[in-house]
């Protein structure tokens, strides 16, 4: 008499993971996963690890969240994964603003993103 099972919202070979209220812009964001995508998760790990780029970090954080997820909750191994997918969203904008001259109000937007990374389980070609 229990509730039903959730259904997964991924296939049993892949895992994911979300990065919420990423302090940039989802244009920035888009930049560093587009560097990861297609990729072994190995060599987009050493990518992140040195990239330039400030928000590279917290990317690299969710990637590694998404390969323990696999590891973890769905038993994938770790060597045959690739980054199937990594989309950005945005989220919110606080508005904040300056005094410019002659009594003008110049808007500064400060954006928030969200960054959801998908790994999946490949097989090895003998």
């Amino acid at each position: 008499m229990g509730k039903e099972q959730n259904l997964r919202r991924v296939a049993e070979n892949e895992a994911m993971a979300k990065a919420r209220m990423l302090r940039t812009s989802p244009q920035k964001l888009n930049l560093v996963a587009a560097m990861i995508r297609g990729k072994k998760v190995d060599r987009a790990l050493a990518d992140l690890t040195f990239s330039k780029k400030r928000i590279a970090g917290d990317v690299k954080k969710c990637l590694q969240s998404a390969i323990a997820n696999a590891e973890n909750n769905h038993g994938l191994d770790v060597d045959d994964l690739i980054v199937a997918e990594a989309w950005v969203g945005k989220n919110l904008v606080m508005k904040r603003g300056r005094p410019r001259a002659r009594g003008r109000f110049g808007r500064i937007m400060k954006p928030f993103s969200e960054l959801t990374i998908k790994v999946r389980e490949i097989e090895e070609q003998a």
